[in-house]
């Protein structure tokens, strides 16, 4: 693993040394923070053969949730031990990609190229509900952030974003981006998605190519996000927001960019990089106690029934 580190300013240093400090961020959806995890549990695990992972979630007990590509199937590991099994079998023809677990024990689950987001009970393994937000072909539901009263989804193929009702019937919200939105055709676009660090707004990244927004939850108007010490997030993909540190992944660079974000987040300056030889494509990040833990899509090889799958974990510093 790698750490390279640009030179940082007084205040980047004092706001990592907040951020570092700070318990409960559950403005983003991440959580609370815990102890540091013991050195004996593994950086590594195994996803069954043919999962195609894309998406990983954590919340307040260890185990990580992952989506599958292949058929919509959700899979739980024990951080404690790297054991895991299949909790939700899915179906042909559905895939799982971006997934968030609410502290209700459900899980928010993007459909990707089917246009829908579907609810499963984490604990139960059962479908919940399932919501066809877009129609099912020319669009891509990509990430979800659990914001305020609902499940923010982005659509990578479609200049919108959706608000699901969070455990409770409702209609959906379609929030159109505007402002210094660009969307190209062709091309994923929007992708990772977390909360602004006041609470009261979204950052999104878009993969294409490579720009961060802050959007106004009011009418859906995009502010590009000013980049210092980096000319853009190209392939960009899971974000993690922890406090004003926000976490990029950049899956085909297999390179994780951590920036600090301005207060209301107009403008993010570079960090440090995360590198690693076990990255092998890497889409979304999740955090459990001190370390991150990410999912290897592997787009670069094979997708195949044999073909191998793992996650890794990584230190926070």
């Amino acid at each position: 693993m790698t750490w390279n580190h640009p030179q940082p300013s007084r205040r980047t240093l004092l706001r990592g040394a907040a951020a570092t400090a700070l318990t409960t961020t559950t403005a983003a959806g991440v959580g609370a923070a815990h102890a540091a995890a013991p050195a004996a549990w593994p950086t590594e695990f195994r996803l069954p053969d043919g999962f195609m992972p894309e998406g990983i979630t954590i919340g307040r007990r260890p185990y990580a949730y992952m989506g599958s590509r292949a058929n919509g199937a959700v899979y739980r590991t024990d951080l404690r031990t790297g054991e895991g099994r299949v909790i939700h079998e899915g179906a042909t023809g559905t895939v799982a990609v971006g997934l968030k677990l609410d502290e209700d024990g459900l899980l928010y689950v993007s459909g990707g190229g089917g246009g829908s987001a579907r609810i499963v009970d984490s604990r139960t393994g059962e479908l919940v509900t399932a919501y066809q937000l877009t129609d099912a072909t020319g669009h891509f539901i990509n990430d979800v952030i659990l914001l305020g009263d609902r499940a923010w989804f982005t659509d990578s193929r479609d200049a919108v974003l959706y608000g699901v009702p969070r455990g409770r019937a409702g209609e959906v919200r379609r929030l159109p981006l505007t402002g210094d939105w660009v969307q190209t055709p062709n091309v994923n676009n929007a992708n990772g998605i977390v909360g602004t660090p006041d609470g009261r707004g979204l950052i999104v990244v878009s993969s294409s190519p490579g720009r961060l927004y802050h959007v106004d939850l009011a009418d859906g108007h995009a502010t590009e996000i000013a980049l210092s010490g980096a000319a853009d997030v190209a392939n960009g993909d899971g974000l993690l927001r922890i406090g004003r540190t926000l976490y990029v992944v950049q899956n085909r660079l297999n390179l994780i960019s951590v920036y600090d974000l301005d207060a209301k987040a107009p403008a993010a300056t570079l960090c440090r990089t995360v590198t690693d030889a076990r990255f092998d494509v890497p889409t979304t990040v999740a955090r459990w106690a001190d370390r991150l833990y990410l999912v290897n899509a592997r787009f670069t090889s094979p997708q195949t029934p044999e073909t191998t799958f793992n996650g890794v974990a990584v230190p926070l510093l």
